[in-house]
This record gives structure tokens, C-alpha cells and sequence, in this order.
């Protein structure tokens, strides 16, 4: 039996959906939101110290909300398909993400995650250490820019979640452009609708930290769980769908809280390996599994080595530094020089290298 049968074989038992515990995840996850966020309105009157504490602990809850919404786009979250669709889309609201892009563009990332020839959608820019080599200046500034942290959590949520998800992707069909279009109309309302009840500038002094403690946080998680040392990626002809997800996804080993509220989503491996399986099993899944234990575990304080991986590196399979290249780049050169010269002193004495 082939691997990729065998891997299958052991993860099909937990490829299934238990209602009672999917609404117990909704309940402990909504209910809670919704009451720390009227705290929020309520501690403004005594301290906005106070207040900082509770949007940072609604943040991880809106984290929490995101997996529902993100276990809905792949059919994994409820049985009826009708029941993951508007569960997705009212999710979709709470996190500012439309639901029907969402799932379209997140299949592909599935499909093309670590294939050197298919990337672009549902990913992080990622340059080989070659293309950097032969880009042009613009491009290396702009990849450069990109892949700094400031830019990409600093930047990135306002620019993914607030403005690039309130469109259409190109050539969209109606139904998804629909979606879409009422989500973005579902945000203005209920956005309104807390303006009105508690001020504007309440809402922003509870909301902002939510949103962007629950954004940058979000956008972290997908990139550590793809970008370390050795990860994986290989050319379409050599590219392997089970490799891609255990040696191309982490295991992003959280203190049990984090786990929590991140809904599981650290068992990235079992999750890309079968996204059938809801977030609640993906721990039995990875414990049950002894060759997805072999997955490259990362911790809280490993994970920030990640910022400094940049370009992947094809011939030495592993992730690089600006640093690291430059200092390749250098190393080479002066290898090239070498031998170079050692050619024109062998000539000179009449020694044919070739």
C-alpha cells in the first residue's frame, strides 16, 4: 500500500462531522464574544487599561470564530451544505472575510500549497533564491518590502481583511460576487447599527484592537505554519500532494489555551493532508497518525526564527535569509575568482585543465 493510500486509510475515521459538537463550538465560541465585547463597552467607563485586556482576550475568540468559518469553506464543520454556507457567511461577517472567495481561493492554496509552479493564490509571496538573483531591482525592492514584518503584520491587515476582501476576485461568478456583496453590506450594518448603540468612538477604541490583534495574529499563524528552515516545495512533475502537507505544513506546538483559541489549527499537517477532518479531531487524527508525528514541530519561541526565513533555497531545500544569500552570493563569487585565477596559473605553466 502506497503511503499516500495508507495515510488516507488512518485519517478516514475522523473525516467526520458530530453536529452536537460543532454547536457546543459555536455556542462557547459566539456567546463569549458577544458578552466580552459588551465588557468592553462597559470597562471603558472605568479604565481603557481595563479595556485593552478584554479586546485582546475577544481577539483570540474572533481567531476561533475564523476556524468555524475556515471548517465551513471545506464542508467539514456541518453535514448539510446549505447549513456551512450561511454559517460561513455569518462568520464571514464577524471576521470581514466573504465566504465564497474565501473558500474558491483556499481550495487552490490547498491544491498548489509548496508546488514552485502554482504559486500566487491563497499564499505567501515566495521567491526562489534564482528568480531573486535574476529579478529586476523594482521587484526585488517591492519582495523585500513585503517580507519585512512591519509591512506584512503591520500593513497586512488592513490590507487584506479591510480593503482587497471587500472585492471581487477576477472573473468571479455571480453567485460568489453575491456573496460577497452581501457580506460587505452585513459588515456596514452591524457596524452601524454599533455606532448607534454606543458611539462611534466607543466602537472604535473596542473594535480596532480586535480586529487587529485577531488579523495580525491570523496572518501569523498561515505564515509560520509554511515558512521554516526545511520546509518543502518542488517543481510540478516532482511536486507530492502528502509530502506538501507533512513536510510542508507544521506543527505548531501551542500551550493549551492558545490551542484553544486557535481552534486546533497548529495540526496544519493533518489539516492539509485531509481537510475533511473538523478542527476538534485534528488532535486525535495527529495522535493516532505515527507518521504525521514525524512533522516538523515548531514551539512559541522557534516560530519566531521564521522572520528571518525569506527565499527558498532549491538546491540546499531549506529557507534563507537576505542575509544568508547575500553571504552565498559572496561566498560564490569569490569561489568563481579563484578559480578562475588558479585556471590562468595552471595555463600559464602549460597544465590543460580541461
Amino acid at each position: 500500500m502506497s503511503l499516500t493510500k495508507q495515510l488516507k486509510k488512518e485519517v478516514a475515521p475522523f473525516e467526520k462531522v458530530d453536529s452536537r459538537k460543532s454547536i457546543q463550538q459555536l455556542i462557547t465560541t459566539l456567546v463569549p464574544l458577544i458578552l466580552l465585547w459588551a465588557a468592553a463597552y462597559w470597562s471603558l467607563s472605568i479604565s481603557y487599561w481595563l479595556t485593552i485586556p478584554i479586546t485582546m482576550v475577544a481577539a483570540g475568540l474572533v481567531i476561533r470564530t475564523f476556524i468555524i468559518f475556515h471548517d465551513c469553506c471545506h464542508g467539514s464543520f456541518f453535514k448539510n451544505k446549505k447549513l456551512n454556507h450561511w454559517i460561513g457567511t455569518i462568520t464571514g461577517v464577524i471576521t470581514l472575510t466573504p465566504y465564497m472567495q474565501w473558500k474558491q481561493s483556499h481550495s487552490i492554496h490547498h491544491a498548489t500549497s509548496s508546488n514552485l509552479d502554482k504559486r500566487g493564490v491563497g499564499d505567501i509571496w515566495t521567491m526562489t533564491v534564482v528568480e531573486y538573483k535574476e529579478a529586476k531591482w523594482y521587484t526585488r525592492l517591492a519582495y523585500r518590502l513585503y517580507r519585512n514584518p512591519i509591512v506584512l503584520f503591520g500593513i497586512g491587515p488592513v490590507a487584506v481583511f479591510l480593503i482587497q476582501q471587500r472585492f471581487n476576485r477576477r472573473g468571479a461568478k455571480w453567485a460568489e460576487r453575491r456573496n460577497t456583496y452581501l457580506i460587505n453590506v452585513l459588515i456596514v450594518l452591524l457596524y452601524a447599527a454599533l455606532c448607534w448603540l454606543v458611539g462611534w468612538q466607543a466602537f472604535l477604541m473596542i473594535q480596532l484592537p480586535i480586529f487587529y490583534i485577531a488579523s495580525m495574529m491570523g496572518i501569523w499563524l498561515f505564515y509560520v505554519q509554511h515558512t521554516f528552515e526545511d520546509s518543502y516545495f518542488e517543481k510540478d512533475d516532482e511536486w507530492s500532494y502528502v509530502q506538501a502537507a507533512v513536510e510542508g505544513s507544521s506543527y505548531y506546538k501551542l500551550p493549551l489555551i492558545l490551542q484553544w483559541f486557535t481552534g486546533n489549527i497548529g495540526f496544519h499537517h493533518v489539516h492539509h493532508l485531509s481537510p475533511r477532518v473538523p478542527n476538534y479531531y485534528l488532535e486525535e487524527a495527529h495522535n493516532a497518525t505515527p507518521p504525521l508525528q514525524k512533522a516538523t514541530t515548531i514551539t512559541l519561541k522557534t516560530s519566531l526564527q521564521s522572520l528571518r526565513f525569506r527565499l527558498w533555497d532549491e538546491e540546499g531545500k531549506r529557507f534563507v535569509s537576505f542575509r544568508q544569500f547575500k553571504r552565498n552570493a559572496k561566498q560564490a563569487l569569490q569561489n568563481a575568482k579563484a578559480a578562475a585565477n588558479d585556471k590562468k596559473t595552471f595555463n600559464a605553466v602549460g597544465i590543460d585543465l580541461k
